[in-house]
């Protein structure tokens, strides 16, 4: 189990230098897999994901300790994603699904050829899918199925409670249920 940095003591002192390296570990792959997800593109993701820690260090001095790193961090994520969703959607620029491959999954290399293509393809279904569904949803679904965020986290991070994320993610996952088989 990941352990979470608990916030600052005081408010005079971030962490520094040492503790941001802490933190980066702890959290980039999650970040990573969080702007993978939002923006369909691994490139985009990795690029995404470094501006993020950038941000987040620049930010350091703001972090008034109301939520966990955790959470903090996520924050940064999804707005950042969402800004470049925007500023990509103006210019028409999309990325192709066939980019999108898992071959660094744990299972590529001890499975069959065929289990890895089925999860591939898998993976491409669940990614179309989820590019279908409006962007609140799509968002929700990650937060708590991918990343495993309680309902209070996610409505902190969306700006909700936990009741309204609660019968979201119920809508997010019926128009999923629905989507999915059109893609196959």
């Amino acid at each position: 189990m990941q352990r979470e940095h608990v916030p600052p003591e005081t408010e005079s002192a971030p962490p520094g230098p040492p503790d941001f390296a802490d933190l980066y570990t702890e959290h980039s792959r999650p970040i990573f897999y969080l702007c993978l997800r939002l923006l369909a593109d691994p490139d985009k993701a990795e690029d995404a994901t470094h501006d993020v820690f950038l941000r987040a260090y620049r930010g350091l001095r703001t972090f008034r300790g109301e939520s966990s790193w955790r959470t903090w961090l996520y924050r940064i994520a999804i707005n950042h994603c969402r800004n470049l969703q925007q500023s990509w959607q103006e210019r028409h620029i999309f990325a192709g699904q066939d980019d999108f491959t898992i071959e660094n999954a744990p299972s590529a290399h001890t499975e069959s050829p065929l289990r890895v293509l089925e999860t591939k393809e898998l993976g491409k279904r669940i990614q179309t899918t989820l590019n279908r569904l409006p962007p609140e949803y799509r968002l929700i679904l990650l937060l708590v199925a991918d990343e495993e965020l309680s309902y209070e986290e996610v409505g902190e991070l969306t700006g909700q409670s936990g009741d309204a994320v609660r019968g979201k993610l119920h809508r997010a996952r019926k128009a999923f249920a629905i989507e999915f088989p059109k893609t196959a």
